[in-house]
């Protein structure tokens, strides 16, 4: 086995064995330093990863709070609506007359009562749409209800444009027993 130069030159009489020790030491020091050096470097970068890691998981826990906030309002948003109609609902008993009407392109029907009938022709009333039944309320509780969702609004005669001075029908009344 070949030795190593250091051993070769000690051997020769070229260096003495005092160098040859504080050769070593000097070696071992600057090893120890660089490798304190390069792990220094090394948990510097794991910091700034980590701190990055950390930055970016309080943004993503900021948007998942924000989108779980406007879901929670718009769940309470729902439940006013919902609790608005249910408490100024206006029952129909002793319905007899048929009211059409149409949501969207369908065309649905209701019953109510004679009077019940002239008050939603006036525009006194409104049908409003609660999930999938259609209540009856009073047109005060329509902007209400149009202020938090227009879309479920769906029968309000006060609404109605009023006739042009150019309609060539508007000398013909209607007259008020008609039903369609």
């Amino acid at each position: 086995m070949a030795s190593s130069l250091q051993d070769q030159l000690l051997k020769a009489g070229l260096v003495k064995k005092q160098e040859v020790k504080q050769v070593r030491s000097a070696q071992h020091k600057q090893n120890k330093q660089a490798g304190k050096q390069t792990l220094a470097a090394e948990t510097a970068a794991a910091r700034a990863a980590a701190e990055q890691a950390r930055l970016e998981k309080i943004a993503r826990d900021r948007e998942f709070n924000r989108l779980r906030q406007e879901e929670a309002a718009l769940h309470a948003a729902e439940n006013d609506i919902r609790q608005l109609i249910h408490a100024n609902r206006i029952v129909r008993d002793g319905a007899e007359v048929a009211y059409n009407f149409t949501d969207g392109v369908t065309l649905k029907r209701i019953y109510v009562n004679k009077i019940q009938h002239a008050k939603l022709a006036a525009g006194q009333l409104a049908i409003v749409r609660q999930d999938a039944f259609y209540e009856m309320v009073p047109a005060e509780i329509v902007e209400r209800i149009r202020a938090r969702d227009p879309s479920l609004v769906v029968v309000d005669n006060r609404a109605a444009a009023p006739a042009a001075a150019d309609d060539p029908y508007a000398a013909f009344q209607v007259p008020d027993d008609l039903m369609w």
